[in-house]
């Protein structure tokens, strides 16, 4: 069968036409229009080109087409009426059986509280908008093209800027590179430590297992580092000889939200420069705090021994799907040369619309008011805890768009079992506990209050104080 495509009405539709003429083309036309009527491609009332346009179209006989109509007609597929032309008739077509459906884990909660999403409902629409009216009527003809593979330059630019002014960031436009999100930046970084020799990457014993499974698909093993009220346990670091990548939420250690103790950020700078390590910083929401000054990035005290890593996942919203390292100059060529090869690439249009709504002053609006809404869930989210709930302890609350729940012992697994039945999707602490960590275990839920829209906040939080002990 040759396939072809026919015009109608300024449409493209394809059909499935033997080469040749006779009656096997007039045959395999019917099948054709039939099939486009049955799978809805053709949709009832649709009026077909005529007779003369579709045989010019397929490179057959007019008259294979009027007879393949003429047919059509007759069998109730098509209609033909003087001025109205050959149309799809209004006829109820039994729809094609879909393949099974794989049955559904659960029915969808009525409240999202699991944390990794800010309140997307809040995007800014509007101004994301101009931006890219701005950006699009600015771009040069070759941002078209396929790129560079550490990002537009414009892009680049704007965020080093901002980068040195909100994260204390030691950073040039030439030592950044744009990712399609975090865990593109990851894979990237793990195949570029994995080429370098190395095999294995410390990592915080409570973190995602998103990140741990990146990783070890760039063939690097996961060694965890304990995590107490001062933040991952670096000291551990120098026990284990065979490690020299260490993977860290300084600023807002996730999930658990505490921040690195000073004396452990100066320890663990000391221990990559000593060994000539590398520090990973993923500083996935250091514009969030709201209690005190933001913690500075753990880059500026070593940028040639620290990666750092952003994302505007959570200031923005993860399906713009961008993120960006600053990188040491040591890594620079072989980041470049694996992001070259083709599959890295982010989309142009999107880094020059994100290049233009920061440097337009719009994104500093955007997390201005963000930072002021969540902060305002937050405390209500204390305050309902503290009336209604006064034995469980809020923690890791300075900062970020989550809060941790700390429960009595053995409570935790009943607490998120009620939490479903309450239409509320709520993770234990547990769920983002390493498998090789031999920490003591703490009895605890991880409150996304950053993620409902604010119409449905209060009553996730009246639906949480119906669970909790």
């Amino acid at each position: 069968m040759a396939e072809s495509w026919a015009n109608a009405m300024g449409a493209d539709l394809h059909l499935d036409l033997p080469r040749g003429g006779g009656t096997g083309v007039r045959a395999a036309l019917m099948r054709s229009l039939r099939d486009a009527v049955r799978e809805g491609r053709l949709a009832p009332g649709t009026r077909l080109p005529s007779s003369r346009s579709l045989a010019v179209d397929l490179g057959i006989a007019r008259n294979t087409v009027a007879d393949a109509y003429g047919e059509l007609v007759a069998e109730g597929w098509l209609t033909a009426r003087q001025g109205s032309g050959t149309r799809v008739a209004r006829r109820v077509v039994a729809p094609v059986p879909a393949p099974p459906r794989r049955p559904e884990a659960a029915a969808r909660p009525l409240y999202d509280l699991t944390p990794g999403s800010p309140d997307v409902s809040s995007f800014p629409r509007s101004a994301w908008l101009s931006a890219a009216r701005r950006a699009l009527t600015a771009a040069p003809n070759e941002a078209f093209g396929y790129g560079r593979p550490g990002g537009r330059a414009e892009l680049r630019r704007v965020l080093a800027d901002y980068l040195a002014r909100a994260r204390g960031v030691r950073a040039a436009p030439e030592r950044m590179v744009v990712c399609a999100g975090f865990p593109q930046a990851l894979a990237v970084l793990g195949r570029v430590l994995r080429q370098a020799g190395h095999r294995e990457v410390a990592v915080e014993s409570y973190g995602l297992d998103i990140h741990w499974n990146v990783l070890r698909r760039a063939q690097l093993g996961t060694v965890p580092l304990p995590v107490d009220g001062r933040g991952a346990g670096v000291a551990k670091l120098d026990r284990l000889g065979g490690v020299r990548a260490a993977l860290l939420t300084p600023a807002h250690q996730f999930p658990t939200g505490v921040s690195l103790d000073p004396d452990r950020r100066a320890a663990v700078v000391h221990w990559a420069s000593r060994t000539g390590g590398l520090v990973l910083e993923d500083d996935y929401d250091g514009e969030f705090r709201y209690d005190r000054q933001p913690v500075g990035a753990l880059q500026g005290l070593a940028p040639e021994r620290v990666v750092y890593l952003g994302t505007a996942s959570k200031s923005l919203a993860p399906g713009l799907r961008i993120a960006w390292m600053v990188v040491p100059d040591h890594l620079m060529d072989a980041l470049l040369a694996l992001k070259g090869t083709g599959e890295w690439q982010s989309g142009a249009l999107d880094q020059l619309t994100l290049a233009e709504f920061m440097d337009s002053g719009a994104y500093d609006r955007h997390v201005r008011g963000m930072r002021l809404r969540y902060r305002r869930r937050r405390d209500q989210l204390v305050a309902a805890l503290a009336e209604r709930a006064p034995a469980v302890k809020v923690t890791g609350i300075a900062a970020g768009l989550h809060a941790v729940l700390e429960l009595p012992p053995g409570t935790e697994r009943s607490v998120v079992q009620g939490a479903a039945w309450q239409g509320l999707a709520l993770h234990g602490l547990a769920r983002y506990r390493h498998p090789d960590a031999d920490q003591e275990r703490r009895d605890a839920v991880v409150f996304a209050y950053g993620t409902p829209p604010d119409h449905a906040f209060s009553g996730a939080v009246e639906a949480l104080c119906r669970v909790l002990p």
